[in-house]
């Protein structure tokens, strides 16, 4: 039989123990996946903890975290939602800008369609195709950079009949890379990933067309070491030399 010291003393080591060995969580905006997975084999080489990493769109993940969900770092597609959280006191500090994301406009290679900035040219395009996929806006910081570019070139009018919304940026893509829509708005990272490469061709979207796609990432209150460690790495030189390779400017 154990004292009730004794016994106190174990459930106190097993409890701290249980707490310190605590799997950290990240979430991430969905564009960010082919970069992220590169970044992440990255950080295990050099010796890091297994992460969670779930992929999802920011806007979705911000409203779970003001729910309650026990995500531990919070890799965003834009600022508004990580700045948000911060403003509710739901997060160590402001975080930091970790990339500057770039748009795509994209097509199935088997629709023979040659891609084009030119506004009539674009129009015609719309004109000919079934769906148009871009992610949510009001979730997806790349959905609000779609219909920004769509507003740019006065040619919203004349697709939004045709638009279809994915839950996040990926399923945007999928939308397209699967024949189910004509062309589509995506992250640049995503059109010059190697599975969406060689099944679409894309056409990168100059800067001006859209609002700069800043984005940030914030660590939750109290997290646990490998979450900021990790947080720590994805500010590295060899963390931003990936982010460049895949499409993104590094700040």
């Amino acid at each position: 039989m154990l004292s009730p010291i004794i016994f106190l003393s174990l459930v106190t080591v097993f409890f701290v123990s249980l707490a310190n060995a605590q799997q950290a969580t990240v979430v991430v905006a969905a564009n960010m996946k082919p970069a992220m997975e590169e970044i992440y084999q990255q950080y295990k080489i050099a010796g890091g903890q297994d992460l969670r990493i779930i992929y999802g769109s920011s806007g979705n993940f911000a409203r779970q975290i003001q729910q309650g969900a026990p995500f531990h770092l919070f890799v965003s597609a834009d600022e508004s939602f990580p700045l948000t959280l911060y403003r509710q006191g739901l997060t160590v500090d402001e975080g930091k800008i970790y990339a500057i994301g770039r748009l795509a406009l994209i097509v199935h290679k088997s629709k023979k369609i040659r891609l084009s900035l030119n506004q009539v040219e674009l129009k015609k395009i719309i004109e000919d195709v079934n769906k148009i996929a871009i992610a949510k806006p009001d979730t997806a910081p790349y959905g609000k950079a779609a219909i920004d570019f769509l507003n740019a070139l006065g040619l919203y009018e004349a697709a939004k009949n045709k638009i279809v919304f994915g839950e996040s940026i990926s399923s945007a893509t999928m939308f397209v890379t699967s024949g189910s829509a004509g062309i589509g708005l995506t992250a640049y990272s995503l059109a010059k990933s190697k599975e969406v490469a060689q099944i679409a061709d894309h056409l990168l979207i100059p800067e001006n067309f859209h609002e700069p796609i800043k984005q940030r990432m914030v660590l939750m209150k109290n997290p646990p070491k490998p979450a900021v460690d990790f947080y720590a790495h994805l500010q590295s030189a060899k963390a931003k030399d990936v982010l460049r390779l895949n499409g993104y400017s590094a700040p």
